[in-house]
């Protein structure tokens, strides 16, 4: 079925709508669905088979090939048509982008997360920044991560800004959302059902463990602490070890989103090398 074509003159309820998904995470949890503009992160949603539930631009200015292609394309249930001065007021941007979409919202399962032989996967505790949120699934994407788990009290996965800074990496990643750290039990339980012993590595600017130290070749949980408080209690008795990345000058710590990145390239350092490893 093609999609329905509604025009918008001004903020009725379906400009409302959209501009509280994209103002209010209260909004997008109960309609289990979000707000994105852009390109790449419109092109990677509809790489990656997620539901475009409506799509949004204005006829007040020619469209590009590209957006007329995606707009042909489309199995979204609804277009919406609206003067320019209304797409710029739901517009991020200070160029409005041609097309503005709302996606629905995948569940919070980990069986998105496919359990691999060689599985990594990364953990981030209460995440406070959508800054750093959005760069760290980048950093997963880039380095082959298996999925993200988001535990507890923590900035939303889909706010615009998050997912501004995954430059459309959400996508390609399987992010989940739980509770806390008891919730993972049962699903570290099946990890080790479908694929034997596994490590969790927790990082810490206060361990003594260098991460270059460690052996990450095999099947690896890497936990990432909030930025203020780091690895919770209970997060650090999960963990079989605590490593750190050695820093000098007058820095204290890195910026966790640093930090993750460094950590996923040693990791990935470490397999590649494996790898490549001459035969004795």
């Amino acid at each position: 079925m093609p999609p329905r074509i509604t025009r918008i003159y001004s903020e009725n309820n379906a400009f409302q709508h959209v501009d509280t998904l994209r103002r209010k995470r209260e909004k997008r949890g109960r309609h289990r669905e979000f707000f994105v503009e852009g390109v790449r992160p419109i092109n990677q949603a509809l790489a990656y088979g997620w539901t475009i539930r409506a799509f949004l631009y204005s006829r007040d200015r020619p469209l590009s090939d590209w957006a007329e292609e995606i707009l042909a394309g489309s199995r979204a249930a609804t277009h919406f048509e609206l003067p320019l001065p209304l797409l710029e007021r739901l517009s991020n941007k200070a160029e409005p982008s041609e097309l503005l979409a709302v996606v629905a919202m995948p569940d919070d399962d980990l069986a998105r997360i496919p359990l691999r032989d060689d599985l990594r996967v990364v953990i981030f505790d209460r995440p406070a920044s959508p800054g750093n949120l959005g760069t760290i699934i980048r950093s997963c994407d880039a380095f082959g991560v298996d999925g993200l788990v988001i535990t507890g009290h923590a900035v939303d996965l889909y706010d615009p800004e998050t997912i501004s800074a995954t430059t459309g990496s959400l996508f390609a990643l399987p992010a989940v959302r739980v509770p806390a750290p008891a919730d993972l039990a049962p699903w570290f339980e099946r990890i080790r059902r479908a694929i034997g012993p596994f490590q969790i590595v927790g990082t810490s600017a206060r361990a003594d463990l260098d991460v270059a130290d460690r052996d990450l070749t095999g099947p690896t949980i890497l936990v990432l602490g909030n930025e203020t408080r780091g690895l919770s209690a209970g997060f650090k008795a999960l963990c079989d070890v605590l490593v750190t990345i050695p820093i000098g000058g007058s820095a204290t710590s890195l910026n966790v989103a640093s930090a993750a990145s460094i950590l996923l390239y040693e990791q990935d350092r470490q397999r590649r090398a494996v790898v490549h490893r001459p035969a004795p």
